[in-house]
């Protein structure tokens, strides 16, 4: 991932509303887009000047073949806050972050995220590096802000479950681990939008904790069609599971690989 440095000029007279209004919703747009990552994109105001600082999937994360059209909507709108197009310096690699997957179409490819990661949930079944969304056609409306949602609400899920500590505990985790939730169904599906709309076999990884032994959870078949799944060697040493027919992964549970 790259950090890059966003400088907004005013070209005449303007108010702090307007600014935050202009950028902001420019913010919104390239994040729906997959082009920026994170939530929090905070406004430096310097004299008659707006800095902004994203990190970016990809050095040209924000060149204009990236845009959505939203996104084109957005670049436009900033003149209603008498602002001019921003400058863009590239500050670096981010030493904290992944690197995006390579250019070339994976063999498969799975929608995977925790509460830790920040960058697209569109991850390389071959590398499981994250592929940046607008690297592919929109996957609702114009962009890909139903896939992000969605894994906003799967990272608050993890986080929550993780902490373990109020009962909101055991809602969460049905909501990742369990097919009927709704969580699942809305990430199923969209998992197949990507699929049709790429042709590449896409996957929804299916989180699991807990269960009595090692041996039940390798007995485990795939719970949306009851076959046979468990794989001979793990994938990444996560997916230890793999149904072709259904599209799932998911791994034998934490607490009995210690």
């Amino acid at each position: 991932m790259y950090v890059v440095e966003l400088q907004f000029e005013c070209f005449d007279n303007t108010t702090i509303t307007a600014v935050e209004k202009g950028i902001n919703g420019l913010m919104d747009a390239l994040r729906f887009n997959g082009q920026v990552l994170g939530r929090e994109f905070p406004i430096v105001m310097g004299d008659g000047e707006f800095y902004v600082r994203v990190v970016c999937p990809e050095q040209d994360s924000l060149h204009p073949k990236n845009h959505s059209d939203f996104v084109k909507v957005c670049f436009k709108r900033l003149s209603d806050a008498f602002l001019l197009a921003p400058k863009m310096r590239l500050l670096g690699q981010d030493l904290n972050s992944e690197e995006s997957a390579e250019i070339t179409p994976p063999s498969w490819q799975v929608l995977y995220t925790t509460y830790v990661h920040t960058c697209s949930p569109l991850r390389s079944g071959d590398t499981l590096l994250p592929i940046p969304l607008y690297r592919n056609p929109p996957t609702l409306n114009g962009d890909h802000k139903s896939v992000i949602k969605w894994q906003t609400e799967w990272q608050a899920c993890d986080e929550v479950q993780m902490g373990g500590g109020c009962r909101a505990e055991h809602a969460t985790l049905r909501e990742l681990s369990d097919v009927s939730s709704d969580l699942f169904r809305r990430g199923w599906d969209l998992r197949g939008r990507i699929e049709f709309m790429t042709h590449i076999p896409t996957y929804y990884y299916l989180y699991k904790v807990g269960g009595k032994s090692l041996a039940e959870e390798k007995a485990r078949k795939c719970p949306k069609c009851e076959g046979e799944w468990l794989l001979d060697e793990p994938l990444h040493d996560i997916f230890h599971f793999k149904c072709e027919d259904c599209r799932l992964v998911s791994n034998i549970s934490w607490d009995h690989l210690k």
